[in-house]
């Protein structure tokens, strides 16, 4: 087993950290690598050195996915084939905690392990408010539930590594990535409860409400943007129908078709980050293939609130609304989801066997 911590700025949890990996495991391989902490930080990453620790990094910032993968590719290259179970540096994580993950984690199983918390007791509320709004994207985008998305404790196999350093995301989006793509590329996620830990109420966490948050939510918001625009263009040509012709069908139907080729040029575009990976043709026969089912479907939704004697407008709105998130699931999912995800694995891992094939993706840089 590799402990793998990626860290920035960290305080005197690290090194206390790495004290208790040693009283439990004398002889466990651990990796730090600091994230372009600075000058001021390296008394605490010697004191780790002196603990046994590989201790890797570089000087500028660069977010805890750079970190991670880093990490991948220095373990890939020093210590092949072994499993990996990545902590945080904050304190968060207790030795029990990161041994009975390490125990869940099956070399031959492609799945990856979370240990995931409860969130009871007493937890800072953006803590709270931040896992509560992430596991409710994962759950609209995979239709899996998982209790606790934001977790930093986590096991891979090492046939994993390729993989994991072909994912998207350099900052904290990284993780959530790949919950989000496991399954398009082959990979099962486990759970194992652990303790929910805050010191000092999570004082040395670095994430930054706003602009992290921006990224992690930005497919979602992206694409409540992209549905937005296309709703006000339907919404106008639908009025401008109903009022011309004295046909609820007519009108639904045209609405529909000239929004639904400005919000498929968008999605495809700018929306979905594997959204490119089809021909245009294909992704377009099957858009247009769900624009009819949920045409219909928003057909027969407005037509049965008409038929409560609701007025056009909000009829409209209130089928909008509802067919929203099942759009977005079968868009994610299936329309512009990662064709090649298995294929960037197998050729990440043909690199790590191969490194004249390319630059690593997280590899160390020296």
């Amino acid at each position: 087993m590799i402990i793998l911590i990626p860290a920035y700025e960290p305080d005197q949890q690290l090194p206390a950290l790495i004290r208790s990996i040693r009283d439990a495991e004398p002889w466990a391989t651990v990796v730090v690598v600091d994230d372009g902490s600075g000058p001021e930080y390296k008394a605490v990453f010697d004191g780790v050195k002196a603990l046994g620790c590989h201790v890797i990094g570089y000087s500028c910032n660069q977010g805890k996915g750079f970190a991670l993968k880093t990490g991948f590719g220095f373990i890939a290259d020093h210590f092949p084939g072994r499993t990996v179970v990545c902590a945080d540096s904050d304190g968060q994580h207790t030795m029990v905690d990161i041994l009975r993950v390490a125990a869940a984690v099956q070399p031959g199983s492609p799945a990856m392990v979370l240990g995931t918390r409860n969130f009871t007791g007493n937890v800072p509320a953006r803590s709270k408010f931040g896992n509560s709004a992430t596991r409710l994207l994962f759950r609209l985008a995979t239709g899996e539930r998982i209790s606790d998305t934001q977790t930093g404790l986590r096991g891979y196999p090492a046939a994993m590594l390729p993989w994991l350093r072909s994912v998207r995301g350099d900052r904290y989006e990284y993780e959530l990535n790949l919950l989000l793509e496991a399954k398009q590329a082959g990979y099962a996620i486990t759970t194992v409860d652990i303790a929910t830990v805050y010191l000092d109420h999570n004082s040395g966490s670095h994430f930054r409400p706003v602009a992290d948050s921006v990224r992690i939510y930005a497919p979602l918001l992206k694409f409540l943007a992209s549905s937005f625009t296309a709703f006000l263009a339907d919404t106008a040509v639908f009025l401008l129908l109903t009022m011309v012709t004295d046909s609820l069908l007519l009108a639904v139907v045209g609405a529909r078709a000239v929004s639904s080729a400005v919000n498929f040029l968008v999605n495809r575009c700018m929306v979905f980050q594997h959204g490119r990976d089809r021909p245009a043709a294909a992704a377009g026969l099957r858009y247009f293939g769900l624009v009819l089912v949920l045409l219909a479907a928003n057909y027969g939704l407005i037509s049965a609130v008409d038929s409560l004697s609701v007025a056009a407008l909000p009829a409209k709105i209130l089928a909008e609304i509802a067919l929203l998130t099942v759009s977005y699931v079968v868009q994610q999912r299936f329309l512009f989801s990662r064709r090649t995800a298995r294929r960037a694995g197998r050729e990440a891992e043909d690199q790590a066997l191969d490194p004249s094939r390319g630059h690593q993706p997280g590899t160390l840089r020296r």
